[in-house]
């Protein structure tokens, strides 16, 4: 009974801390991106591509993607106009 009940606070606390995501209107990709470093993102570019990984750093014109999926040895520098859409996470299955 007492496992259940550790498991069903478990699931709850991680749905609690999946968060919407918001914006202000003074917002632009760049501070979206700023906001969210050392967070895992899916980045669509404008070229069509998608790359996933984890937010390392970031500047006003590029930002550094590490852990990189499929590409796990490599960190990509991505310039800030090339980013079309990031899509964030926000709850587990």
């Amino acid at each position: 009974m007492r496992a259940l009940a550790a498991i069903a606070f478990t699931l709850a606390a991680t749905h609690a801390a999946a968060q919407a995501v918001t914006i202000s209107p003074a917002d632009t990709t760049q501070s979206f991106i700023a906001a969210h470093k050392g967070q895992r993102v899916m980045l669509r570019l404008r070229s069509g591509q998608e790359l996933s990984g984890k937010i390392r750093d970031s500047s006003e014109r590029l930002l550094v993607l590490g852990e990189v999926s499929g590409r796990e040895f490599f960190d990509a520098v991505i310039p800030i106009d090339a980013v079309e859409a990031v899509l964030v996470r926000v709850r587990e299955r």
